[in-house]
This record gives structure tokens, C-alpha cells and sequence, in this order.
């Protein structure tokens, strides 16, 4: 089997680009480490390809600008993928204000590319889109809350298990990273519901691991652990630092896209993320980390909460584990903690 992973050097896509070649299948990476551009170089994915490149038996790299439309058109029609995973985007909630044509041109047409050229050359490919639950805008905070010592929490027990597929997707503010991951998601559904192509749209919680290259603007958990682990300063925007977050480990994702692409169910959407089990507030993460690694996090809360952010978000996964009961979280919060507490430690100990 051929598989085609976008954005293969980052989190997500580096453990689909894992899975998929200790199965033996080749596996074509379309990356070229625009997340340096995003986020400067602290943000590279170089240093995760050159890994990859190094332990990978079937795995190749090509450096491609998912915008790219004829270099995409290309490369499916000389070598068309029976899986597509298309993980690339401008990931940041807060930097797409700043860079407004290129987060679109990245998210939504780059999008519209990948799918075009599956419809013309891969037409029985199954095709897995990392969507976000930033497509929900902030209608999750509409939801009443109770405020508790640490965490904001539900305050009705019809909304425990969280946000479902359910929850309105327009006329909520959104950012324009949310706006431009909306327009993507709405045209991989209908890529499935309207051609007939095997788009599964996942929308995704916070997802996490020990490859993240976590910066301020993206990648919550593993910056908090960088700058435990390094003793750097971290700001806390709003709410005092209560917001809730559900972690999901980037290899459980890729296992819901492996059950997806197993039995593809035309432009389905799921919302993918940790789930209650492994949801907690920033303050949270903060007290696990100390209580894990010994180190303690030197944050300050900001007044100011991120534009159109949520206050509290689970992901409920009951519509998943229904059509997929194969699949499960496996990795719990304390796991995925202790892997990036130690892959940090690793890095300082390398440098110094």
C-alpha cells in the first residue's frame, strides 16, 4: 500500500509516517518546514524528518508546498496513494491574524489541492483530514460552566462527556485560523458526500506528544513542558489559568485513522481529542509536571484570553468509539507528561 502523509514532519504526521512504515507500506512524506516560517526556528520540523529519514525502512520526504497545485497534481497522478493522511496547516490560533493570506491559502485551498488531486487520480484512496475543534468557534463557551478551585467544569451532567459533533460550526468567532480550518473542513465533507470520496474529517482536542515542536503560539502542552523543564517564563492568557484542555497522544489519532481507512464512511466527521479521561486544566498540567518531573513552572496569569478560545473543551468520543469500537484512548495524560518531561530533559542534557 502506498500512503501519502502531508505535513509528515510534524506531530501528527511524523507518528502516521511511524505506523504506516513498520506495517511495510511506502510512505511518502510531503513536507517543507513551513512551520519555520510560521514560528522562526525554533519551530522546525528538521531535526523530527532527519529522525525519521534516519529510522524509517519505506519512507521518503518530499519537499512540496501543499499549495503547490500543479507540483500536487503531479506527484498523485505518477503516484497515486490508496491512503491519504493530511495532517499540513498553519496550525496557530493567534498567528493567522498576522499572516491572514497565507493561513488560507495554506488551510483552505491547499486543502481543496490534496482533495482535488485524490478525486482525479486516487479515487478509491481514503483520505483522513486533521481538521481542530477551533471550527466550533467559541459556541463550546455558550455551554454553562460552574468555576471550581482549579478547573472550569460543565455545570449540567448532560454536557459531562463534552462537545459533540452536534455543536454549531457558524455565527460564533472562530479566529481566522479557525475560519480557514472551517473552510477545509466543510470541503472535505463534501468531497465524501458529494463525489463520493472517502473523506473522514477529524476534529481534533489538543493534540500532543513527545515530537511536538511546541512553541508559545501552538502546541500548549509540550511548550508548558519546554519551559518547566528549562526554567523559562510562561503567561497564562486568561482565565485564570482554569481553561480546560483534552489531551490526545499524536499515536491514538493515528490509530482512529487507521480504523477510518479500514472502514471509510464518506465525509463523516468525529471529534478526536483526550477525552474526560485525560482533560485538565493549564494549572493542572502545571501541578502534574511539578508533581512528575520536580520541576516547577515560573508563569504569571494574563488578564487577556485569547480571542474566540475555549474556556472548557472535551471532546466527546462517543460517536467514534460507536462507529470504531475498535479504537480507544490508550495513553493517558500521566503517560504522555512523563514521555515529554524526558525527551525535554534529554534535549537539555544533549545541549549542555
Amino acid at each position: 500500500m502506498r500512503v501519502i502523509v502531508t505535513g509528515s514532519s510534524g506531530l501528527i504526521g511524523s507518528a502516521a509516517v511511524r505506523h504506516w512504515d513498520a506495517l511495510g507500506d511506502e510512505v511518502i512524506g510531503i513536507d517543507n518546514d513551513m512551520r519555520a516560517t510560521f514560528f522562526g526556528p525554533e519551530g522546525s520540523t528538521r531535526w523530527n524528518q532527519s529522525r525519521l529519514e534516519q529510522e524509517t525502512t519505506n519512507f521518503r520526504t518530499v519537499s512540496l508546498d501543499i499549495r503547490d497545485r500543479d507540483g500536487i497534481l503531479d506527484l498523485f497522478r505518477n503516484e497515486p496513494p490508496d491512503l491519504v493522511i493530511h495532517c499540513a496547516a498553519q496550525p496557530s490560533h493567534d498567528k493567522a491574524a498576522a499572516i491572514p493570506f497565507l493561513d488560507f491559502e495554506v488551510n483552505a485551498n491547499g486543502t481543496l489541492n490534496l482533495l482535488e488531486a485524490t478525486r482525479q487520480f486516487a479515487p478509491e484512496a481514503a483520505f483522513c483530514h486533521m481538521s481542530t475543534n477551533k471550527v466550533y468557534g467559541d459556541a463550546p463557551n455558550e455551554l454553562p460552566l460552574t468555576e471550581l478551585e482549579t478547573r472550569w467544569e460543565y455545570a449540567d451532567q448532560a454536557d459531562y462527556h463534552g462537545i459533540d459533533e452536534s455543536c454549531r460550526i457558524d455565527q460564533t468567532m472562530h479566529s481566522l485560523f479557525g475560519a480557514s480550518k472551517t473552510a477545509a473542513d466543510v470541503m472535505a465533507q463534501e468531497y465524501g458526500k458529494y463525489f463520493g470520496l472517502k473523506t473522514g474529517v477529524f476534529r481534533g482536542g489538543c493534540l500532543t506528544g513527545a515530537s511536538h515542536s511546541g512553541v508559545e503560539l501552538h502546541g500548549f502542552l509540550s511548550y508548558l513542558v519546554h519551559v518547566a523543564v528549562t526554567g523559562k517564563p510562561y503567561t497564562i492568557f486568561g482565565y485564570k489559568g482554569k481553561q480546560v484542555r483534552d489531551q490526545i497522544e499524536c499515536s491514538d489519532v493515528v490509530k482512529a485513522f487507521e480504523a477510518f481507512a479500514e472502514n471509510p464512511r464518506p465525509g463523516e466527521v468525529y471529534n478526536i481529542g483526550g477525552g474526560r479521561e485525560n482533560a485538565a486544566s493549564v494549572l493542572e498540567c502545571i501541578a502534574l509536571i511539578e508533581e512528575i518531573g520536580g520541576h516547577k513552572v515560573n508563569y504569571s496569569l494574563g488578564d487577556d484570553n485569547r480571542k474566540g478560545d475555549h474556556i472548557c473543551y472535551i471532546s466527546d468520543l462517543r460517536k467514534l468509539r460507536r462507529d470504531y469500537p475498535q479504537w480507544d484512548i490508550r495513553v493517558s495524560l500521566r503517560q504522555v507528561l512523563e514521555q515529554m518531561i524526558a525527551s525535554e530533559e534529554s534535549k537539555l542534557d544533549s545541549a549542555g
